[in-house]
């Protein structure tokens, strides 16, 4: 089997201090409870943060998207957003950590008197762990791109359960996942329900064709951070942009394609399916590339940390 896109081998990792409920533990001292909501249930939210120069790049955003999926799910974080920001700083701070570093802040419900699922078993407050890890994709990824497989897995409705939501209940993509590691591919891609291009497993999907940007309509993803960013650059940009559904069909006969996502920004994709893309990364996946760049440290800029 392949490596993971994750790789966290850097021997500093061994050493790293993580948040629990605020107090710093080393790595394997950092637990909580088998009654714990997350656990148990996949009942809460997270984030994924990248760490440059000492700063944390789209914080607003990331903390505007936990702070809404835990009040979609009725759960209560606890801490404001001042004070959460705080504490992930904190942990930076702790560590010694100012680049090169990923971070994952994940809040569950909190501890439950019984293994059920009724949220009046709750007996504590959220659950709030943050841990960073010295963590960098492939360093050929950027070049190199990524092999996709369209997986039999689909994304679920509204009604099923909410895209939007970055909960912790990620059966779904896992199943996705696995069936593209089975493939041989680096990342799955996934369709809605009606047969349209929907997203990959764990970041989002683009393709290019003439000169035009598109990516999927938006109903049956999360809303995720680097897809919004690169959205608003191309249109100030004057680069044709569209969210819409398109097909695989619209996929394989693609000029470029790449997918987006807090841990890498902006990587090319190689393959789909066996069809390979003639030039990777193509021209205007190095553009893009580079008004990204320029996008986190115009927002890193901008961000004034505690």
């Amino acid at each position: 089997m392949s490596q993971s896109l994750h790789d966290v081998s850097d021997p500093r990792n061994a050493d790293i201090l993580i948040s629990v409920n605020g107090a710093l533990k080393p790595r394997d001292e950092a637990v909580v409870s088998v009654f714990d909501s997350g656990f148990m249930l996949g009942d809460g939210v997270w984030e994924g943060l990248r760490v440059h120069d000492g700063k944390i790049s789209f914080l607003d955003r990331h903390l505007d998207r936990i702070y809404e999926g835990a009040k979609a799910l009725a759960l209560d974080i606890g801490v404001n957003r001042e004070a959460l920001t705080k504490r992930l700083y904190d942990t930076l701070d702790s560590n010694r950590m100012t680049d090169g570093v990923h971070i994952r802040l994940m809040v569950t419900r909190g501890v439950r008197s019984t293994p059920y699922q009724d949220p009046r078993t709750i007996v504590s407050g959220a659950t709030i762990v943050i841990v960073p890890e010295y963590k960098q994709p492939p360093a050929d990824s950027a070049k190199r791109g990524l092999k996709l497989f369209t997986v039999h897995v689909r994304r679920g409705d509204p009604a099923v359960q909410d895209q939007k939501i970055n909960s912790h209940s990620k059966l779904n993509c896992i199943l996705a996942c696995i069936q593209a590691i089975e493939a041989g591919a680096d990342e799955a891609l996934m369709l809605d329900p009606h047969g349209f291009v929907a997203t990959c497993n764990s970041t989002h999907f683009f393709i290019v064709r003439k000169g035009e940007v598109w990516t999927s309509s938006g109903k049956y993803c999360l809303g995720g951070i680097t897809r919004a960013v690169v959205i608003e650059m191309c249109r100030e940009a004057g680069i044709p942009v569209v969210e819409k559904d398109f097909s695989l069909t619209d996929v394989y006969g693609a000029d470029e394609a790449f997918v987006t996502g807090t841990f890498a920004g902006i990587t090319p994709v190689r393959e789909v399916d066996g069809r390979k893309f003639e030039r990777v990364p193509g021209p205007m996946v190095e553009k893009l590339q580079a008004l990204y760049a320029k996008s986190v440290e115009r927002d890193l800029a901008e961000h004034r940390r505690p």
